[in-house]
């Protein structure tokens, strides 16, 4: 799953360690082995041990697997499972009040981009610039649209050596768009269920 997603599967703002979650979660973009694990303090690790579960539990799900396999064939190739990340991350926002009715998306985005703002001297330097961007353009609220997951994976095929492919990916990706839906539909709830016990 992409940001929006993992940012929504960090709990509730009534947990006395939210905060710790949301910055752990978003740091395990770039935080890489036991050894970047152990460099956080322990509430955020739990936000950094979440998003690799979130990883695990999307990767190894049938839905997903479903999703990557038409994406390969559409000619995604190695990239199919980034394509569905930013895909799935559309139709979560562009149904976000479906799935989270207790607040609207602009709303939820912009308390997530203070939040990180605030901290953002904990997470490592590549997203701490990532999130200057993301915040400016607003990413989070973007991805409800279909010219905002096009610009999402448009500018990962010219920030990422040989994935020019990906600028191919909205295209793909909208084409068959009820098939994914329904994938998503069947994921969603379970990548959930999961999350919410993990934390």
């Amino acid at each position: 799953m992409n940001f929006l997603a993992h940012l929504l599967l960090s709990g509730s703002p009534t947990d006395p360690n939210y905060a710790d979650i949301v910055v752990g979660n978003f740091a395990a973009e770039a935080v890489r082995g036991r050894a970047g694990l152990l460099a956080y303090p322990e509430p955020v690790q739990r936000g950094i041990r979440l998003h690799r579960l979130i990883d695990s539990f999307t990767d190894a799900h049938p839905a997903v697997r479903r999703t990557t396999a038409r994406l390969r064939a559409a000619g995604l190739g190695k990239w199919a499972g980034v394509v569905s990340d930013v895909g799935f991350d559309h139709l979560l926002a562009r149904d976000f009040a479906r799935y989270h009715p207790e607040e609207p998306l602009p709303q939820f985005a912009q308390r997530q981009y203070q939040l990180l703002h605030q901290r953002r001297h904990e997470l490592p330097q590549r997203l701490q610039h990532m999130l200057h961007y993301m915040r400016q353009h607003d990413w989070l609220t973007g991805y409800a649209h279909p010219e905002g997951l096009h610009r999402a994976l448009l500018g990962l095929s010219r920030r990422v050596p040989a994935a020019e492919v990906l600028a191919t990916g909205a295209a793909a990706f909208l084409a068959e768009l009820p098939a994914y839906e329904a994938d998503f539909q069947e994921f969603w709830p379970e990548l959930r269920a999961g999350a919410a016990e993990s934390r």
